[in-house]
């Protein structure tokens, strides 16, 4: 359950759908953005606000609103139902704190401040989301793909173990980020052997 219909309601219908969760949102005016997840399908609404009766059977519930006069309430109704919690920006009635999270393909990078101080965990994604750019998805990719070739190329585990260290240290990254995929195909096949089944 997500209450609001702002930008932060967004994001964490968003992580939730990202997440393969059902997804309903509680909100008399939700962002556009919203809609349209509403409108696809993706997410049930429930156009009002947050009334007591309506976190039954929640697992978890979120709740976005800038003005939260009903966050007591939403807590209390939350522990009663045995759901996760969270009231953004209010510690105390938060059951699990919600960190911030860069995703790049397979690499999933979260930060947490405890809920000390959100606002620095969101700085500090946004400065992680510029070093881990669109070439660590790429790699990934194709990491996880190699994990068989490597296995039956390399049977023993300290020379398979040396290898995996060999390619993650090599400029391969770097050379994705340029766009030279040919360079760094080129660069796998000299650590792992040519006639690799997969490519960048």
């Amino acid at each position: 359950m997500v209450i609001g219909g702002n930008a932060e309601a967004e994001r964490k219908v968003a992580d939730l759908l990202d997440c393969d969760a059902s997804v309903t949102l509680i909100s008399p005016d939700p962002s556009e953005t919203l809609v349209r997840l509403v409108e696809d399908g993706r997410v049930n609404w429930i156009n009002r606000p947050y009334r007591a009766g309506d976190l039954k059977r929640a697992f978890l519930v979120i709740l976005c609103e800038p003005h939260r006069e009903n966050a007591e309430a939403i807590w209390r109704e939350g522990e009663s139902e045995r759901a996760l919690v969270n009231v953004m920006d209010d510690v105390p009635h938060c059951s699990f704190v919600a960190g911030s999270v860069v995703r790049r393909g397979q690499l999933v990078i979260s930060i947490s401040t405890s809920g000390a101080a959100p606002a620095l965990a969101v700085r500090l994604r946004q400065r992680l989301e510029a070093i881990f750019d669109h070439e660590y998805a790429s790699f990934l990719d194709v990491m996880g793909q190699l994990r068989e070739t490597m296995a039956t190329r390399f049977p023993d585990f300290e020379e398979r173990r040396r290898r995996w260290y060999e390619i993650v240290d090599s400029d391969i990254l770097s050379l994705i980020g340029a766009g030279d995929l040919e360079l760094a195909n080129r660069r796998l096949g000299e650590l792992v052997g040519e006639d690799l089944p997969v490519r960048f």
